[in-house]
């Protein structure tokens, strides 16, 4: 199976919360979109232009054909100068980012007859600002989307019309497609990662010192930085019925450890998340 590597820009046009977890009454937001968060989107986008009524089953067969025919890596938050985009990793200035791209918005149900908030509704949704706090500057995400060469699915026109992560009933996470195109061979992805299509699933090889730009699976991989066991909800008889486990992973922004001369080749395996692989150069 060959694979080709799409770099995908999109402007964030209101607000976004991609969940992490509750602090008090907060509702924290993710830095990033995770590749779990971008497949579900793809796949609600997908399903409802091919299908006229979907049904769940639908949702759930479309969703293993895009874990089959696409991948994608992580997609990051960027500024545009004259040069391009500007990446912001949360990791590398984490306070800068905070003040830069994350907001609140805090909420209450009320309590008419006594005209007072409701006992226990109180919550703030922290988000990722569609412009920095500071400047106002547009914010974009960056990624790239891996496609099969037995690819079908129509996910260029599903791309145009998506919307990610929480609060999506209020208009929260709406995307505007500003750019998708085919990468070169020679293209470093973000920069610092290159890309092998040649296997059964998509490889990046990361240079020792540089970060991991996804969770990655700590079996075998030698990288220095916090883990975290990344849990989501999957189908089992319903939607989301069952709490899945996909394992102990190093956090983005973790960095590779590993000889110098002797790069680290990851495989991009189901929802983004990366696993180390030894792979054969000589082909």
């Amino acid at each position: 199976m060959a694979w080709q590597s799409y770099e995908v820009i999109f402007r964030l046009r209101t607000p976004a919360h991609i969940g992490w977890g509750k602090v008090g009454n907060v509702q924290r937001t993710r830095p990033y979109i995770t590749g779990r968060v971008f497949w579900g989107a793809l796949t609600m986008r997908l399903t409802r232009d091919m299908i006229a009524s979907p049904t769940a089953r639908d949702y759930q067969r479309i969703g293993e054909e895009v874990h089959q025919f696409l991948a994608s890596t992580y997609f990051y938050p960027a500024t545009a100068n004259d040069e391009g985009y500007q990446f912001a990793w949360p990791w590398e200035d984490s306070a800068n980012f905070r003040y830069r791209f994350l907001s609140s918005y805090a909420s209450t149900a009320l309590s008419y007859p006594q005209q007072s908030a409701a006992t226990g509704m109180l919550h703030e949704v922290e988000f990722l600002a569609p412009h920095t706090i500071d400047t106002g500057e547009p914010v974009y995400f960056v990624g790239y989307i891996f496609v099969s060469d037995g690819c079908t699915l129509p996910w260029q026109a599903a791309c145009q019309r998506l919307q990610v992560g929480g609060e999506r009933g209020y208009g929260w996470g709406d995307l505007a497609l500003i750019c998708c195109q085919p990468t070169d061979d020679d293209t470093h992805l973000f920069a610092r990662a290159r890309f092998d299509g040649r296997n059964e699933r998509p490889v990046l090889q990361i240079e020792a010192g540089q970060s991991l730009l996804a969770h990655t699976l700590a079996n075998d991989t030698i990288a220095n930085g916090e883990l975290e066991p990344l849990v989501g909800r999957e189908w089992y008889h319903h939607p989301g019925q069952q709490v899945a486990h996909s394992g102990t992973c190093f956090v983005p922004g973790s960095k590779v450890e590993r000889n110098p001369a002797t790069p680290a080749y990851f495989a991009v395996e189901r929802f983004g998340v990366w696993k180390q692989r030894t792979i054969d150069t000589s082909r």
